[in-house]
């Protein structure tokens, strides 16, 4: 599995099934949506059409890009409404979360997380998990808007000061707190990482 982007096709977006009490979060989510159908990037979500899991479909689809979402089963009548579900691109319902999770990953070249709760904390910190292990190198973004992963960006630091984060060169998720430099930083780390690649090999020619 251990995977790199060539080219960004798709993001993963992490996200509240909520909106969060500071209008902002939204509004990056609807500025980020944006962004992806601008840039011809498809959306992978969770499929929900609530909170911001439904701000940045609802921006994708309206700007004639690409919603795929992913939900299981269980999941449906709380997190999404049959009828918006039908608006998607494409909607896969799975068996439990590790289905989702993992399908997630596998149609995904990057990953962005939006301020959300436990679930999205869960999930983005499975993604820096595997980069750690080795298993991918596709982006990572922590959307830091108002600040909001400021804990979980010094936790970080803690863990990687105590000794606790092996390889922790592979555990640097960009931080960037304004919506509009999202897709941006992504493309250019997709770039760096192809031309760190090509470097590689021609290093061992």
């Amino acid at each position: 599995m251990n995977t790199r982007p060539t080219r960004i096709n798709s993001i993963c977006v992490y996200c509240g099934s909520q909106p969060g009490h500071d209008p902002a979060f939204r509004q990056a989510a609807q500025i980020l949506g944006r962004a992806m159908a601008e840039n011809g990037i498809d959306l992978v979500y969770g499929g929900g059409t609530k909170g911001l899991m439904g701000a940045v479909a609802d921006a994708v689809l309206s700007n004639g890009g690409k919603a795929i979402g992913i939900i299981p089963e269980f999941l449906m009548n709380k997190e999404a409404s049959e009828q918006d579900l039908g608006q998607l691109t494409e909607l896969h319902v799975t068996q439990d979360m590790h289905e989702r999770k993992h399908l997630m990953f596998e149609r995904s070249d990057a990953f962005v997380t939006l301020p959300g709760g436990i679930g999205t904390l869960e999930e983005i910190v499975e993604i820096m998990t595997w980069a750690q292990l080795g298993r991918h190198t596709k982006p990572m973004v922590l959307a830091n808007i108002n600040g909001f992963w400021d804990p979980l960006n010094a936790l970080i630091g803690h863990m990687r000061e105590a000794g606790f984060i092996h390889t922790g060169h592979l555990v640097r998720p960009l931080v960037i707190d304004r919506a509009e430099e999202i897709v941006p930083g992504i493309l250019a780390a997709a770039t760096k990482l192809t031309g760190d690649e090509d470097a590689e090999v021609i290093a061992k020619l």
